[in-house]
Formats: structure tokens, sequence, C-alpha cells
């Protein structure tokens, strides 16, 4: 019998954030977080903040069973969104991404505390965690280094037909300290 893993678990959360599973109902609450074209100007979908746009996201995020809302657990304010996606068992790795948090909250222990949170999670199931970044968003890319992820490549993403740089990290989970 084979046993399939679970990756929008219900309980991920420690002192500061609880990882909530994104539902289809949130779409509302989540696109206010989004709505702020300030979030996505580095990001390789600058438009995001726009609602159709955010639409398509959203549908991805839900089509994964793998999304989470990040909520402030002193308020219960609806910060964010992160999720985990491209599992493969056969390399024992899964990557995670597509994180974005209310601008308040930049620069604040909400977004390393939450990929900590992730990470915990997956080195319990996989070997190795990636993350991919788009090149020209600096702002993230100085955030991946501050949890202990290496820059191992460079590849190209599609994005609804067109090329984008993004530059691959990896933590192993041997070199993961909790």
């Amino acid at each position: 019998m084979t046993t399939t893993l679970n990756w929008q678990p219900t309980h991920l959360e420690n002192d500061l954030v609880k990882l909530v599973p994104l539902r289809e109902s949130d779409v509302d609450n989540l696109f206010e977080v989004a709505a702020d074209p300030l979030i996505w100007e580095q990001h390789p979908t600058k438009d995001r903040y726009k609602k159709e746009v955010f639409q398509l996201f959203f549908d991805g995020a839900i089509a994964s069973k793998a999304a989470f809302l990040i909520i402030d657990k002193a308020t219960d304010k609806l910060i964010g969104s992160t999720r985990y996606y491209d599992y493969k068992p056969e390399q024992s790795s899964i990557a995670v991404g597509y994180t974005f948090l209310n601008r308040s909250y930049w620069g604040t222990a909400y977004n390393k505390t939450s990929k900590k949170i992730l990470l915990d999670y997956a080195f319990q199931y996989v070997d190795q965690v990636y993350f991919h970044i788009g090149a020209n968003n600096i702002r993230s890319q100085k955030a991946i280094l501050t949890i202990g992820a290496t820059k191992v490549t460079e590849v190209d993403f599609d994005y609804y037909g067109q090329k984008v740089l993004h530059y691959e990290y990896v933590i192993l989970k041997k070199d993961w300290i909790k």
C-alpha cells in the first residue's frame, strides 16, 4: 500500500505565525493583501496586483493542494501566502515558494519564520528543499540567503509563454539546523 504525503497539513505554526491551508473561499481576503503593486515590483509577474492576474496565481495555488495563508498569530491577521510545489519523490526533493507578504511585514521575522515551519515539515519527508527566485527579485534573493540557502544554478521558467530567468537555491536536510 502506497501512502500519499500530505503537503497541506493543518497544524503548521509557532509562536509568531500559523500556516492555514488555502481554500477557494479565501480568494477575496488574500487578494486584499496582494492588491498592493509594490509587492510585485521585483517579481516576474509585476501586474499580479490586478484581480484577473492574481486569479491565475490563486487558481494555481488551489490546484496545488499545498498552499497556505500566512496568519500573524498575535493579531489573527492574514498577512500573505506561501506554498510547496514541484515534489519529486525520486529525488527526495520539494520546492517552497510563491510567497508574498503584506509590505508592513517586510524586514521582520515573519518570512523567515514561515519558511522555517515549512522546512521543518518538509525535512521529515525529503532531503532537499529548493527555492526559485526571479533574477530581478533582489529582496527575495537576500532573504533566502539568511535562512541558509545556497544558489546552485540558473533556470528559465515559462510564465505564460515567456521565458523568465530564475535563480535556484537549495537547502539540504543534512545542513538544516533547527
